[in-house]
């Protein structure tokens, strides 16, 4: 039997999985579904139409599934979708989508999202991503799997930010961010790749080497990035991660960082 805190508020059109905890002074509001083994602490507050999946944990006064702060909102159904295994520490925000930007907000697997952190509408979040406290995400911001954002940093709309790479704390980023870069600063600089972090997580030698190579090209030699690219592009045996940072360029519409 779900337990749910005397003092909670759950809406009869809410759906919880019988295993959930809610506890104390939470308030789940109509066209939340929340999958089994989820816990909401204590002063958290959900609204609909909002999925969360499996054990997740909701620390006190988060507000999760509210209306977005955007002007041209009026009222359309938008969503949040939330996977498996994602924790949401203290105060953390996170708002529905918008019409203009695919009428959804959605979080992958396994996330860790600090206390303070705001996740703006339409934002896409892939899966093992790491914001710490107080880090800010404009609308329609895209991050992919296993990236790391510091605290206190903020991420200007639209921008994407590729797979393994890591954001300084208190940094301003405004345009794209390159895969498996370490970038810090306001403005935030590129300063070529995270190769601790890419041992840690597993990456051969060669794969980091060939890495690097590609990011000289882009971010130390005279050729501008569309020339950096081609260079990159005519050499033989390209690693599969050079090739990933290749087209995560050729399709960004605000630029990279560099």
């Amino acid at each position: 039997m779900t337990a749910i805190h005397p003092t909670a508020i759950i809406h009869p059109e809410a759906d919880l999985d019988s295993s959930v905890r809610v506890g104390p002074y939470c308030i789940i509001g109509a066209g939340v579904k929340i999958g089994k083994g989820t816990e909401l602490l204590s002063h958290v507050v959900m609204e609909g139409p909002t999925e969360i999946g499996s054990n997740c944990r909701f620390f006190p006064f988060c507000s999760i599934g509210h209306v977005p702060q955007d002007l041209k909102f009026h009222g359309e159904h938008t969503e949040l979708k939330i996977g498996d295994n994602n924790v949401f520490r203290e105060s953390v925000t996170v708002h529905r989508g918008t019409l203009g930007g695919g009428a959804i907000t959605k979080l992958g697997n396994d996330n860790f999202i600090m206390a303070y952190s705001h996740i703006a509408h339409d934002c896409i979040i892939g899966n093992q991503v790491i914001l710490a406290n107080a880090s800010t995400l404009a609308g329609h911001v895209t991050i992919h799997d296993r990236s790391t954002v510091g605290a206190f940093s903020g991420i200007h709309q639209f921008c994407r930010i590729g797979t393994h790479a890591f954001i300084g704390g208190y940094s301003v980023i405004t345009k794209d961010v390159l895969p498996y870069s370490k970038t810090v600063g306001n403005r935030a600089v590129c300063y070529g790749t995270n190769p601790v972090g890419l041992r840690r997580r597993g990456f051969s030698e060669e794969t980091i080497a060939a890495i690097k190579h590609a990011f000289r090209l882009l971010l130390q030699s005279k050729l501008n990035t569309s020339q950096a690219i081609d260079a990159i592009e005519k050499e033989a045996n390209q690693v599969p991660e050079v090739k990933l940072l290749v087209e995560f360029i050729r399709q960004s519409k605000r630029g990279i960082i560099k």
